[in-house]
């Protein structure tokens, strides 16, 4: 019998699993690899991919440790936890100088300095 692990697991649990496919899923962004290649690498299916970065608790460990490993061959699960990795870095600085759009004649009306 399958057990919904996302039923069962406590909200500490649901939220921790979150964090570490958030965290997957922006070293893959930040090494620009696609999510399929990472998947093919780690020997997983595409779905499992998206589980895995979706924080899914019912993904094997196993398959947790061989997608860090395609995503950062030699990372360990602490050096993705302390978020030290440089492309990491890079990602978060990329995301930061996203352009700022010029307001329009009506949202410097609504402001009336």
């Amino acid at each position: 019998m399958k057990i919904d692990q996302s039923a069962v697991a406590s909200a500490a649990v649901l939220l921790q699993a979150r964090d570490l496919g958030e965290r997957l899923a922006r070293l893959r962004v930040g090494r620009r690899v696609q999510q399929s290649e990472a998947a093919l690498r780690a020997g997983v299916s595409r779905n499992t991919a998206y589980r895995i970065e979706k924080g899914d608790p019912g993904v094997a460990f196993g398959q947790l440790l061989r997608y860090l490993d395609a995503i950062a061959p030699g990372m360990t699960l602490a050096s993705l936890l302390s978020e030290e990795d440089p492309s990491v870095k890079a990602q978060s600085l990329r995301e930061r100088q996203r352009r700022v759009n010029k307001p329009s004649s009506k949202d410097l009306d609504e402001l009336d300095f």
